[in-house]
């Protein structure tokens, strides 16, 4: 089974262009369903709709996995045996007759615009805290996903238009637009950080990590969690949690839900929807001047 578990992380990586996150998810899973299999003594090209459905029970009973994370170990498995019947290694999908459980429906987590100000002002003025507030800005001021922002390369962005182009999930490229504080953090990180950090060094990339490579996914998680131990913000801040921020407030502000889609690259507007839920300060204001009973 390792072969081709190794044989599907390359067609994933380079057909179908998966980050480096997804992929780690992707062989964490995989791992997860060979050593039950193994322990189970079934054949990996032999299974059936009953292995798949114990299987989930063991995932939540025994391991106690969340809904969120059992669905993303069925979608692992899904594509997993998708490509193996394409290789012809089994002759049909179990996975697609499994149904996940339902999701739970938890908001995703966003930060406060002065939780945001306290991570910049966290940056130093070394080569490194001008390159991190630099990441900051853009993710705060695009919504880009983690592995379009690893991706961007010099080439992609347009000054004149405050504009720049990322390759988004499915190859699909859109443009993001930034405003004048990621301008000046931009032109101060190519200016005075990155000719440093590159150490002699060739990149297209827009960002590079100490050593003078191209940073990665991984490498822009740990640069956020050290922010974060330096300042007093609670809650739990990834990468994406800028992103959820990014529609939040766009739509507190009031812009409407298919824009917002547009500049998430949002294929269904069903899932920029969820954003709709998240405004409770909004509400909170909304009703605090509304009310007859609030109004002086």
């Amino acid at each position: 089974m390792d072969q081709y578990i190794e044989k599907f992380l390359d067609y994933m990586r380079v057909e179908r262009n998966y980050s480096d996150h997804t992929e780690t998810n992707y062989l964490l899973d995989l791992e997860t369903f060979k050593l039950y299999l193994e322990k189970k003594r079934i054949n990996f090209k032999r299974i059936e709709y009953k292995d798949v459905s114990s299987y989930t029970k063991y995932l939540k009973e025994e391991k106690e996995e969340k809904s969120t994370s059992i669905n993303r170990h069925l979608s692992a498995l899904r594509s997993f045996y998708n490509f193996l019947l394409r290789e012809q290694v089994v002759s049909d999908n179990p996975l697609n007759l499994i149904k996940g459980p339902k999701k739970e429906n938890k908001l995703p987590n966003y930060m406060k615009y002065n939780e945001f100000e306290e991570m910049i002002n966290s940056c130093g003025d070394d080569p490194l805290g001008i390159r991190n507030r630099c990441i900051l800005e853009l993710l705060f001021a695009t919504g880009a996903r983690i592995g379009e922002i690893i991706r961007i390369e010099l080439k992609d962005i347009d000054f004149g238009n405050k504009e720049i182009k990322v390759l988004g999930k499915g190859n699909k490229e859109r443009i993001c637009y930034f405003n004048d504080h990621c301008y000046e953090a931009l032109k101060t990180y190519l200016e005075d950080s990155r000719p440093s950090l590159l150490k002699n060094k060739k990149s297209d990339r827009l960002f590079i990590n100490h050593i003078g490579g191209n940073l990665t996914d991984r490498g822009i998680r740990d640069i956020l969690d050290n922010i974060i131990k330096k300042c007093s913000i609670k809650i739990k801040v990834t990468p994406h949690t800028f992103r959820h921020t990014f529609a939040t407030m766009l739509l507190n502000e009031g812009c409407d839900l298919k824009s917002v889609q547009e500049l998430l690259g949002h294929v269904n507007l069903s899932t920029t929807s969820i954003y709709t839920h998240l405004s409770n300060d909004r509400i909170k204001n909304v009703y605090l001047h509304t009310h007859p009973r609030n109004k002086k």
